[in-house]
């Protein structure tokens, strides 16, 4: 019989993006979830990686390899890097632990854009898409990127033509619009909540499969406005290469403790997210999926540089 391994030391959550970011979000989340339900008994601290899209973060998360104590966010640009050209690594490297939620990608202009509504981003897009300014978060190649890709096709556009500006947080991106230098940001929607809170923004249309909750309520689907657009950016959990079975089964139940708090689930609900705790071999049948599925869209939008191998 396996006996449950328990650590002997602090434990590290990693987040690729700075204070605020998409993944750090994520990571705050987790410590407080786990924090308030005291599910560990050692210090457990979240450890800002940000840069090169995210990739600075799996770099450093090389440097612990067999070291349990230290888990890193995961996210789907540790797949779509390797495809655009960015990365010889993908989830693979790394040790699968667990998928937390997913995220629907929100298209936000300044609230005085011109820009009034999904159809007049689509028309811009068909008439002047070189003349189109986009910001994105973390790197090409990503869901964000992908959405943006799929408008442009609907639109009648090359979906390489946008000038794409890219940051490490998708709170950059939305600044970088706010202060006028890009026209659009493509970026997780509760990225945009606090832009929309202040008056600041407005979002144009969300790749969600149904109308989020909250403050985006009132924000059609792309569906709605009769564009393929369902995309979406998952959030998990990965290990370092080289831990064992028993490390992966103790974040695994403590992960499914932190996901059942009432903590963790207003954190989502606040996000717009549903909670979708995966695990085991339902998580690799879905890193797999996620690997083709991801190769098949940036083939079709001429972004894929490396075929999955």
């Amino acid at each position: 019989m396996q006996t449950l391994w328990l650590p002997d030391g602090p434990l590290e959550i990693v987040a690729g993006t700075p204070p605020g970011g998409g993944l750090d979000r994520t990571a705050r989340a987790l410590q407080k979830a786990i924090d308030v339900a005291h599910l560990v008994e050692v210090p457990l601290t979240v450890r800002n990686v940000p840069g090169d899209g995210a990739r600075k973060a799996w770099a450093y998360m090389d440097t612990h390899r067999g070291n349990p104590r230290v888990v890193s966010i995961s996210h789907p640009n540790l797949t779509s890097d390797r495809l655009v050209g960015l990365a010889d690594f993908d989830h693979r490297s790394y040790t699968a632990i667990a998928m937390l939620y997913t995220e629907y990608i929100a298209f936000v202009v300044r609230s005085d854009s011109a820009l009034r509504n999904g159809e007049d981003l689509l028309q811009r897009l068909g008439t002047d898409a070189p003349g189109m300014s986009v910001a994105l978060s973390t790197a090409l190649g990503n869901p964000n990127h992908i959405a943006l890709g799929r408008l442009a096709l609907h639109a009648g556009a090359d979906p390489k033509a946008p000038l794409i500006r890219v940051f490490d947080s998708a709170v950059d991106a939305v600044a970088d619009v706010i202060s006028g230098k890009a026209q659009v940001a493509a970026v997780t929607a509760a990225s945009a909540i606090a832009a929309l809170g202040s008056g600041e923004a407005r979002v144009l249309g969300v790749s969600a499969p149904e109308r989020l909750p909250g403050v985006l309520r009132t924000v059609p689907t792309w569906r709605e406005q009769s564009v393929d657009c369902v995309v979406g950016a998952w959030r998990g959990i990965a290990g370092a290469a080289g831990i064992g079975e028993s490390h992966v089964e103790y974040w695994v139940r403590t992960l499914a403790a932190a996901a059942s708090t009432d903590t963790w689930l207003s954190d989502l609900e606040r996000q717009g997210v549903s909670p979708c705790l995966t695990t085991g071999a339902a998580l690799h049948d879905f890193l797999e999926r996620e690997r083709s599925d991801t190769a098949t869209a940036l083939k079709a939008l001429g972004l894929l540089r490396a075929a999955p191998a």
